[in-house]
């Protein structure tokens, strides 16, 4: 004999929709600034800097970034 559950919330209305939608939306943009910052950073660096960190100059933004894409 299996039970099921069902949860029948209630739809998020429009505008609490909107609002979340321009939350996330802000998010990405903050986050997106913060590693833009980080790649300048790492890019103002010297290659000795860079190398004792374990970072060829080429792959400044594939580190930055290596957590959302594979590359």
């Amino acid at each position: 004999m299996a039970l099921t559950q069902s949860y029948h919330g209630q739809k998020p209305g429009f505008f609490s929709s909107l609002l979340d939608g321009l939350t996330r939306g802000m998010s990405q943009v903050v986050e997106a600034n913060s590693r833009i910052r980080e790649v300048e950073r790492l890019q103002a660096m010297s290659d000795e800097a860079l190398a004792a960190k374990g970072i060829r100059r080429d792959d400044i933004v594939r580190y930055v970034f290596r957590d959302l894409y594979w590359m």
